[in-house]
């Protein structure tokens, strides 16, 4: 029997292979653009260079309360906003995209990043070894089994609970609720962060972390209709962006988000040539 047919049978049509296909191909590209994830070179936090000189970025970084003061001469080369800079400037954390970043150096885009009150200097650099080596993303062809219907259930208010960083510090990670679905007639639960835009936001790992797939992933639930159905994905399960550059600081799952069935969709690994 053909794949398409088994997938009929199942209940998730060519069409939803299709998508899926067209969804991971996307996926590819996002990441191995010249402002994905691979060109990460480093995140500096400005409170390990009191002095203001970071080794690997040109430039004098300065704390200055609910900004980053950033000086720089002629030689260093940076550009802020489309011009050389030559003094100071005060900038605040970049919250759009990588190539929108208001500090460049040639290629390289410097982006001001704050976490927990403290402020940090990401490098982007198209160049960086990892995005050249970076051959494709391991992912399980869909499969309907792992198109779930699902529930939210919001808590009260916002809970935040720590958890270690994949740099191996504890942050607290906000959470509005919990999403329950079924799998071979056993009900699982996982924590979820409720985005702006409404839609959810789930760390997890699963019986195949460490082993077949990467150590946790992430999973990304569309908003919940007004009565809490929920589709629930596995077929989109993400790899986190510290699966393709180490200066990632994602967090690790939550407690009570370690399933402990296999979960055989998604995105595994990150493949390099």
């Amino acid at each position: 029997m053909s794949t398409d047919a088994t997938q009929q049978e199942q209940g998730g049509g060519p069409d939803a292979a299709q998508e899926w296909r067209r969804w991971h191909e996307g996926r590819v590209v996002a990441v191995a653009a010249p402002y994905g994830p691979l060109s990460l070179t480093g995140t500096h936090w400005l409170s390990d260079y009191p002095e203001g000189r970071i080794p690997a970025v040109p430039g004098h970084w300065r704390e200055n309360g609910d900004e980053v003061v950033l000086t720089a001469a002629a030689e260093d080369g940076l550009v802020v906003d489309g011009k050389l800079l030559t003094g100071e400037v005060a900038l605040g954390a970049d919250r759009g995209a990588i190539d929108d970043s208001r500090v460049a150096r040639g290629e390289r885009r410097l982006v001001v990043l704050r976490r927990e009150g403290l402020w940090a200097v990401r490098d982007f650099d198209p160049g960086s070894p990892a995005r050249h080596a970076f051959s494709t993303i391991e992912a399980t062809p869909y499969d309907p089994r792992w198109a779930l219907s699902g529930t939210f259930r919001p808590y009260g208010g916002d809970r935040t609970v720590r958890v270690a960083n994949a740099d191996g510090v504890e942050r607290g990670l906000g959470l509005g609720g919990e999403i329950a679905f079924t799998v071979d007639g056993e009900e699982h639960t996982l924590q979820v962060a409720v985005e702006p835009d409404g839609s959810l936001w789930a760390v997890f790992a699963d019986a195949t972390s460490g082993n077949s797939s990467y150590r946790f992933r992430f999973l990304r639930p569309g908003a919940p209709a007004a009565d809490g159905r929920v589709e629930v994905d596995f077929n989109r399960a993400l790899l986190p962006p510290c699966a393709f550059a180490d200066h990632f600081i994602c967090p690790f799952p939550p407690p009570g988000n370690t399933l402990a069935a296999a979960v055989l969709a998604g995105e595994r690994n990150r493949i390099d040539a």
